[in-house]
């Protein structure tokens, strides 16, 4: 059977899942590169949209104080040590019920997307909207956004663990909470003139990209190293096994039925 065949044949290996999951990825990640390269070439288009966002929100936000304080409020409860927090929480949970590979894949994913995207503001070294009477000043670059990238590994994260413990409203709700969080933090560092609209859709971007690769790695380890049934990551999150195996009424990972 030829290359192309056993990547594309749901029955032979990783099969056509791990094929459709690294396309995926890729539809993600180019985004993002031709995002980066208008924003470190100043791309006039994307410039004028920075620009006017920056402006309109920002009159916006001078001219209703209450406006800016819940803008504030959104920005500070759902700040990166949140998530961090959040996520520490999670993996120390996952690891006393000595779900070890899942701790793993959590802390993992935080980290290194924290990290990959505080080295991204070092080398792009984009400078922050600078406006009159500002709303609020935040040190450091502005590509891309700290906040956001952090809202969405966060949010991402827990949604991911999460995702097979609840079913219904309880699995639209998940959603709904993971996509409208990241999206209203993006838009409260924007509204408060700390970040362009472009750093906002690259962080989101970015995260995404992040989240979407740990857990394709996370899905190859299932079924190569331990042989589980194949997961659908967006519908039972990286781990269906999880309710069964890490609830208190359950096993633990590593046990085998």
């Amino acid at each position: 059977m030829s290359w192309w065949r056993r990547r594309l044949d749901p029955g032979h290996g990783l099969g056509l899942r791990l094929t459709v999951a690294t396309a995926a990825l890729a539809l993600i990640v180019v985004p993002f590169t031709v995002l980066l390269v208008f924003v470190k070439t100043s791309f006039g288009p994307l410039t004028e949209i920075d620009q006017g966002a920056a402006w309109d929100l920002h009159a916006y936000a001078i001219g209703d104080p209450g406006f800016a304080r819940i803008m504030e409020l959104i920005s500070d409860v759902f700040a990166p040590l949140t998530w961090r927090i959040a996520v520490g929480a999670a993996v120390a949970w996952l690891v006393w019920r000595r779900a070890y590979h899942l701790a793993l894949w959590a802390a993992t994913t935080i980290a290194v997307g924290g990290l990959l995207g505080l080295a991204l503001k070092v080398i792009v070294a984009r400078a922050r909207p600078s406006l009159p009477d500002p709303v609020a000043i935040a040190p450091g670059a502005s590509f891309p956004s700290g906040h956001t990238v952090n809202a969405v590994l966060g949010a991402g994260i827990l949604l991911l663990l999460v995702l097979p413990l609840v079913r219904g409203r309880g699995r639209v709700l998940a959603w709904t909470l993971a996509v409208l969080i990241p999206l209203a933090v993006g838009f409260s560092r924007i509204a408060l003139g700390v970040h362009w609209f472009s750093d906002v859709v690259g962080g989101l971007v970015f995260g995404v990209a992040v989240v979407a690769a740990t857990a394709a790695a996370f899905e190859t380890w299932r079924r190569r190293d331990v042989g589980r049934r194949p997961a659908q990551p967006l519908r039972e999150g990286v781990g269906p096994e999880t309710k069964r195996e890490i609830t208190p009424q359950g096993g633990r990972i590593g046990r085998r039925s």
